[in-house]
């Protein structure tokens, strides 16, 4: 088997439709299986991939399991050379599986990989980063951004050539293919991470054991970026994402950092609670 997809679904019917489409017209000339694994959605996800899609193998979870959690459901079933994690909102283009797996052949420092990201319109979606350090991070909880617009530019990256290939620190986990060889050394995702930092996370734990994390132009796809997150209550996503934060730091980074940003976390609410109900009244005298 070449490639194992797995994808991890909650409440994108129509674009996981697009998606499991485009993923079988691209199928030809490599042996694959593709895995959905649903979140409790309440869309008619299950019924349509039952449905439309019955090569496809399901399964159905009775509550929202996370991401890195409902990606391990499947991984343990998986017998491809390599396997690819794959936002239910994203769509391969003719060629881009059978490219990628041409290119991990031809590359075999790669444990992990991924290719260029593009919007329906083709413009490059960002998406390389460096590993997290305490400064960007308490940037971002701070709001400091909106003050100073360049203070994360080393973070982000946004000097990356996304027309190169380069060895990295973390891609974005929306197209994320991972080598045999690296799972079974590295081991599954960690679970602790119900959605954000996994990725990094796992690139984190690739390097530590010797593999590379790679960019490569040398394939494309199309990311609609984030339309299961556009769904999760601001609370809650603001939730996710401290908590998640928060255990990447203390499993990655020295006591003080992550206590720094423990404390700085209630601040940082305040701040944006705050810039909002003053944003608020100004819009009200207007």
């Amino acid at each position: 088997m070449d490639l194992s997809i797995i994808i991890v679904s909650w409440e994108v019917k129509d674009l996981l439709r697009e998606n499991l489409t485009a993923l079988l017209n691209d199928s030809q000339n490599i042996e694959l299986e593709i895995f959905v694994v649903d979140n409790n959605s309440s869309d008619g996800t299950v019924e349509m991939v039952r449905r439309d899609f019955s090569q496809v193998s399901l399964i159905k979870n009775t509550d929202n399991a996370g991401f890195a959690k409902a990606n391990n459901q499947a991984i343990g079933k998986t017998k491809g050379k390599y396997i690819l994690l794959l936002n239910p909102d994203m769509k391969v283009l003719p060629g881009t599986l059978e490219g990628m797996v041409r290119w991990m052949e031809e590359h075999q420092e790669a444990g992990v990989a991924g290719c260029r990201l593009i919007t329906k319109s083709g413009q490059t979606v960002p998406h390389v980063r460096r590993f997290p350090s305490v400064l960007d991070q308490l940037s971002i909880v701070l709001k400091l951004p909106h003050l100073f617009p360049g203070i994360l530019n080393a973070y982000l990256r946004t000097n990356f050539d996304y027309n190169r290939e380069a060895e990295v620190d973390s891609i974005r986990g929306s197209f994320f293919m991972i080598r045999r060889e690296a799972l079974e050394k590295i081991g599954l995702l960690d679970e602790q991470f119900f959605i954000w930092f996994e990725e990094v996370d796992y690139c984190h734990r690739v390097k530590k054991a010797g593999w590379k994390v790679m960019y490569t132009p040398a394939v494309q796809c199309v990311d609609y970026v984030g339309q299961s997150f556009k769904l999760i209550k601001r609370g809650a996503a603001q939730k996710y994402f401290r908590d998640s934060m928060l255990k990447y730091f203390k499993k990655w980074h020295p006591a003080w950092q992550y206590l720094v940003l423990k404390i700085a976390w209630p601040i940082g609410q305040l701040i944006a609670f705050t810039g909002e109900k003053i944003n608020l009244e100004v819009r009200a005298k207007t």
